[in-house]
């Protein structure tokens, strides 16, 4: 190993040091044929964070091709931003797939918080989108449970 990719490595470790990682919350239409299992931002020094999910195909069919939506609230609860991914490809029936979101629509700061969705898939061999509208969702998962 030349000294170049000794240097590289040591930057990747402390930065890998540096990183943290904060739970997103996960929004789901109930007849979404793709379901988020897990999403988590992970935030690096001099770094915009980044979104890594699980998504998995709940139905029988394969989806050719589905887009996932994040909200940013702020800690007052006031929506500061909305981030569509670019489609994710080829997931088959039954199956997850790992994916990330690069976080760079607007800064993001430590009181903020991320609700994530699948807002859109579509069939193998189908011009049908399926469609969510996530908004509504992602607002009412920020506020406290009633009593």
């Amino acid at each position: 190993m030349g000294l170049a990719a000794i240097v590289h490595h040591l930057a990747a470790v402390a930065i890998a040091a540096a990183a943290t990682e904060t739970p997103a919350i996960v929004v789901q239409a109930p007849d979404s044929p793709v379901r988020l299992d897990r999403a988590t931002v992970v935030t690096a020094t001099a770094a915009p964070p980044v979104l890594v999910y699980s998504a998995t195909n709940a139905s029988d069919d394969n989806v050719d091709e589905f887009t996932v939506m994040a909200f940013v609230f702020d800690a007052q609860g006031t929506l500061k931003a909305r981030q569509t991914a670019p489609a994710r490809r080829t997931l088959e029936a039954h199956t997850t797939k790992f994916s990330t979101l690069v976080l760079d629509g607007s800064p993001i700061a430590s009181g903020d918080r991320i609700v994530v969705g699948v807002n859109q898939a579509q069939k193998v061999g189908s011009d049908r989108w399926w469609r969510a509208e996530l908004q509504d969702a992602a607002l009412a998962a920020l506020r406290p449970p009633k009593p």
